[in-house]
């Protein structure tokens, strides 16, 4: 490192400072040691080791750091400034979430400064003023805009060009001069960027990116949500030239360097629909009487090189993401559709997990390996199905039993083992020529899917163990990319045995070893129950969300010790990952350095929660859509959410959900009841609680706001 001048060390002394104020703050109970700090601010030189030990010092005299043991450092100083994701709701007010805080930040609405809904701000805690007991702030700073793009309506007011934003927690109007439009006009979505937003006192200024069409147009829509939660509509030129540009032609040099499975009986199984095979399982019968069965995952990264334009924009987008009428490819189609897809009676490059399962499902020996395979025949779930239910001969039916044989008692010993069960029926739409949902029905898991999620998780998990389990004192850690899944909120497991009490469901939760045997039973006991799918709903809110990380901690939800996610690589850019540690692991290489794939596993969670996201709001935006012909029209439902504002009541028969206002609730003036979840009349002291049956009328289907209203009868 070349020698620093006053000035240019005064400024990597501040800069140290910042770092580490800002890393205590958002970690207040964190005690960690100079070594421990160095690398989670990715500080690897020497020399600048030196400099960070002397601000710890530095901070240590005045009085900001503690040090509890000899080199270990706790934060003493104040909290008053601190970091956290802002949330608006649609009054204004806001909500920041700081990590290591028991209760969100309020933010009242004329402390909010130039913040958006999702963005990463700076805040200053004001002394003493607290609502209900939670902690009030004011937005200092916007240190991360969560969008620099947003889906809008324009309009025109005094002559001049406006956007409204279509999400309702963003409730100012862009400015947009008329020479940015970019030909959009007055009533068109739209998609703006913010430009700036240098006077609090006047709209910020924008600019139309992309005209996307009228209101209620299908493909408007949809392209809006993308935009909403920042995923790109098409693909940039550089990287559609470099996909066509690739030679995919598989030659015998390269078959020479793989397991040739060519002629080993293969298949895929996927939805109807589906175009991107991402696997396959072969089968092969043993000579010892054991079977061989193969999990092939296409071997994207062999045509995905490192620092290409096509490697960055996977990364960028870091997932696939499937809205009612479309997917939207992590990679071109090209590649996710055809070269990488392992499609039926052709040749494909494959990275596989080989098993010998014996016929108690026992896995005697596991190969991991990249192979060549040829796939025999393309099974769609349904017919599968039927085939394993005896309602059709089709082929290869005994080979398909005794997969599903092994995958049943796969799934037993999971089950045994503390995996929990959670199989919630999914919202399909049968959908028009023109897009528009005609049709809703329940996609349920039948043995055809559970038989290839099995396999799947038994493939994610002999990865995780082959690069994370040691098996001597002398084996070096590998930096690996893994699904990690936390244990249940001791709190929300608390309010879960609350609330289904009053059902007559006991449950114990008293231990860790307890809670996934409790939650099995309760999902058992409640199956067919009116008060099913509130339960189901409420359980899975108390489990924590899964995500990526370097950190192992285990999969509580599978009760796997080691599990990644490997099996997807065509649509998780994760799987990548994993494809090329491991790859190099199993060629000799030493460890990759922990700080560059742990940023890559942060930005593929917050990607992944994205998706979600955008595929919730594709369901509700066709949701509201199916119901605008049942308007006027009285439904059987049952209340799935409560708040300050109403109740939420998902309609049996489609799984629809919509809100009763608490004002349109006749005979009383009624409150939301926090502690017990519920709506209480003041006067006739009328409550409806979660779980409850109503009969509702449908008020409204409100496209602009995504919105159903309905009324009680």
């Amino acid at each position: 490192m070349s020698k620093k001048t006053p000035k240019k060390l005064n400024k990597q002394v501040k800069k140290y400072r910042n770092q580490v104020s800002r890393f205590f703050q958002e970690n207040p109970s964190s005690l960690v040691n100079h070594k421990q700090l160095s690398a989670r601010l990715e500080i690897t030189d020497a020399i600048e080791k030196q400099v960070l030990v002397a601000v710890i010092e530095s901070m240590i005299k005045d009085g900001l750091i503690k040090e509890e043991h000899r080199g270990k450092y706790r934060w003493s100083g104040p909290l008053d400034e601190l970091e956290g994701l802002i949330s608006f709701n649609r009054s204004g007010m806001a909500f920041v979430e700081i990590p290591g805080y028991a209760r969100d930040v309020m933010i009242p609405e004329h402390y909010t400064d130039r913040a958006l809904h999702g963005d990463l701000v700076q805040i200053r805690l004001i002394s003493g003023k607290k609502s209900g007991g939670r902690p009030k702030g004011k937005v200092i700073s916007i240190v991360e805009r969560a969008h620099e793009t947003f889906p809008a309506i324009i309009f025109k007011n005094e002559g001049r060009f406006f956007a409204m934003p279509d999400n309702p927690k963003i409730s100012i109007d862009f400015f947009i001069p008329t020479e940015d439009l970019n030909g959009a006009k007055e009533g068109e979505k739209v998609v703006v960027q913010l430009m700036d937003w240098e006077n609090i006192r006047m709209n910020p200024k924008a600019k139309v990116t992309d005209v996307l069409g009228m209101p209620g147009d299908m493909r408007a829509e949809g392209d809006a949500i993308l935009a909403q939660f920042g995923f790109p509509l098409r693909f940039p030129k550089d990287v559609e030239d470099e996909c066509a540009a690739l030679q995919i032609e598989i030659t015998e040099e390269e078959i020479a360097q793989r397991r040739d499975l060519r002629k080993t009986l293969t298949f895929t199984i996927d939805p109807a629909d589906a175009k991107d095979f991402d696997d396959a399982i072969s089968y092969r019968k043993l000579e010892n009487g054991n079977l061989e069965i193969g999990v092939h995952i296409a071997d994207v990264t062999h045509y995905v090189r490192e620092n290409t334009a096509l490697e960055k924009e996977a990364q960028n987008r870091a997932t696939s993401v499937y809205l009612v009428d479309r997917v939207i490819p992590m990679l071109p189609e090209m590649l996710s559709n055809q070269v990488c897809s392992l499609r039926p009676k052709e040749e494909k490059l494959t990275f596989s997990c080989i098993f010998e399962i014996n016929e108690q499902a026992q896995v005697l020996d596991t190969w991991i390996g990249k192979t060549v395979i040829y796939s025999d025949h393309r099974f769609v779930y349904e017919e599968v199905q039927d085939v394993l239910e005896g309602k059709a001969e089709g082929p290869y039916k005994d080979e398909l039993t005794q997969v599903n044989n092994l995958a049943k008692q796969l799934r037993s010993e999971r089950m045994n083992k503390g995996s929990i069960a959670f199989e919630k029926a999914e919202v399909k739409f049968k959908l028009s020529d023109d897009k528009k949902p005609i049709d809703v029905f329940f996609k349920v898991q039948k043995d055809a899917h559970k038989l290839i999620e099995e396999f799947m998780l038994l493939a994610n998990k002999a990865v995780a163990i082959k690069v994370g389990k040691k098996t001597s004192n002398h084996d070096q850690a590998k930096t690996f990319v893994y699904r990690i899944h936390d244990r249940p909120d001791p709190t929300k497991l608390k309010d879960l045995a609350d609330f289904i009490k009053r059902f007559g469901y006991r449950v114990d939760f008293n231990t860790p070893e307890k809670v996934a045997a409790s939650l099995n039973n309760l999902l058992t006991e409640v199956k067919g129950k009116p008060e099913q799918n509130i339960i189901e709903m409420l359980a899975i809110r108390t489990m924590a969300k899964a995500e990526y990380s370097t950190q192992n901690i285990g999969h509580f939800g599978l009760a796997f010790p080691y599990y990644s996610h490997f099996t997807s690589p065509i649509r998780r850019y994760p799987d990548m990952i994993a494809h090329r540690l491991l790859f190099s692991y199993l060629n000799g290489a030493n460890a990759v350095k922990e700080g560059g794939i742990e940023k890559l596993c942060q930005h593929s969670s917050l990607m992944e929660r994205k998706a979600t996201e955008a595929e919730r709001e594709s369901t509700r935006l066709y949701q509201v859509i199916y119901m605008q012909s049942a308007v006027g029209q009285t439904f059987d439902g049952i209340i799935s959410g409560a708040t300050e504002w109403g109740v939420f009541v998902e309609i049996k028969s489609n799984k629809c959900e919509g809100l009763v206002r608490l004002r349109d609730i006749e005979g009383d003036y009624y409150f939301f009841d926090q502690k017990n979840m519920r709506i209480e009349g003041q006067r006739t002291k009328r409550t409806f609680t979660l779980g409850q049956e109503v009969r509702i009328k449908v008020e409204a289907a409100d496209l602009e706001n995504r919105r159903i209203d309905l009324k009680l009868v």
